[in-house]
């Protein structure tokens, strides 16, 4: 069998691209002969990225063209697909195309925005959908998207290697406690939300210091917003960090604080769990159907910093409590490792083929 799988990967370090990634390597080790396209190829000649709308093209001519080349010999392809302009440019190309050579296509759809795509572009993408002979998504959440609108879709988990995600039970200790953020500096991560919430907090925990890992455009403004509310001591921007140096940060802090706006199922959460710690976080898309309220983690409304203090402050006034939902959580994440994961879709593509 011959599965080429077709998505993005590093660099940069995405959800998406890093999921594309594990899935190769964890096929090769399973002896799968796998064949990679990728949505991200660098540009050919290289002088064209400084080209912005010339370069799109040379990209998207480039990528049609291997699709033809190779997409011939695949015995299933596994399409990484997402919402969007990424949809129809990378996503329904692949499926006319197998369609028209009769090749297996499993989509494995991922996005918190599929819901709004889906309801505004249907009557554009329902042709593709409909040639598509396996749907996964990595949560209930997008399952119920799909059912809602007339399609199968059968869970398969995101693929987490939690062999560097050492669990060590967090401290909650009153005079360094040490809270983190790691999703990019992006508006749908809303971590201004996240720096309000801790600023609420420390007033209470004085002690407390916050790190903030990633990059993204908000930034400056992000810095800035620490600088007005007088917590330069206090917060730490610590930039984008590799695979291994977020699981060390993990490692060294306490509670994991996610304030998105728009969500399926982050991986940061997984591996902050896996590592021990306890999770506060807001309860959009995915999340609630990843984590349940007092469980599992802490959940609250999102763009509420009153919300993140006060389940911050609720995990201090409640430590046993929430040592105990952390340590739930580090159970749960186990569905999420390749072990659990490979031989799922090991069983779909022979379905397929």
């Amino acid at each position: 069998m011959k599965v080429t799988i077709i998505g993005p990967i590093p660099p940069p370090n995405g959800g998406m691209a890093m999921q594309t990634q594990q899935l190769i390597n964890l096929l090769r080790q399973s002896h799968i002969a796998v064949n990679h396209i990728a949505t991200n190829s660098p540009y050919k000649p290289s002088i064209i990225k400084h080209i912005p709308v010339l370069r799109a093209l040379f990209r998207l001519f480039y990528y049609l063209y291997t699709l033809v080349k190779e997409l011939k010999g695949a015995s299933v392809i596994h399409l990484m697909a997402n919402s969007g302009w990424s949809f129809y440019l990378f996503a329904m190309p692949v499926i006319y195309i197998a369609s028209w050579y009769r090749i297996p296509v499993m989509m494995n759809y991922r996005g918190g925005l599929a819901d709004e795509f889906f309801s505004k572009d249907w009557h554009w993408i329902k042709g593709a959908l409909a040639r598509v002979d396996k749907v996964i998504v990595p949560s209930k959440y997008l399952q119920l998207i799909f059912e809602k609108f007339g399609i199968e879709a059968t869970v398969v988990s995101n693929i987490v290697d939690l062999s560097v995600f050492d669990f060590q039970s967090a401290s909650l200790n009153d005079e360094k406690l040490h809270i983190v953020v790691t999703r990019n500096l992006e508006e749908i991560y809303d971590n201004g939300t996240a720096i309000e919430g801790f600023a609420l907090f420390a007033k209470k925990y004085p002690n407390a210091i916050l790190s903030v890992a990633g990059t993204g455009e908000q930034e400056a403004s992000l810095k800035q917003l620490v600088a007005e509310l007088g917590l330069t001591s206090q917060v730490n921007f610590v930039g984008r960090l590799e695979r291994n140096q977020i699981a060390a940060l993990y490692q060294k802090a306490d509670i994991l604080l996610n304030t998105s706006l728009v969500d399926n199922t982050p991986n940061s959460i997984i591996e902050a769990l896996a590592c021990g710690l306890v999770v506060v976080s807001s309860d959009v898309g995915g999340i609630p159907y990843l984590v349940t309220n007092k469980q599992h983690a802490f959940l609250t409304s999102p763009r509420s910093a009153i919300g993140i203090a006060n389940q911050l402050n609720y995990v201090m006034d409640n430590k046993k409590e929430a040592l105990e939902v952390a340590k739930n959580g580090h159970h749960m994440v186990s569905k999420f490792t390749p072990e659990f994961v490979i031989p799922q879709l090991l069983n779909l593509y022979q379905e397929l083929k």
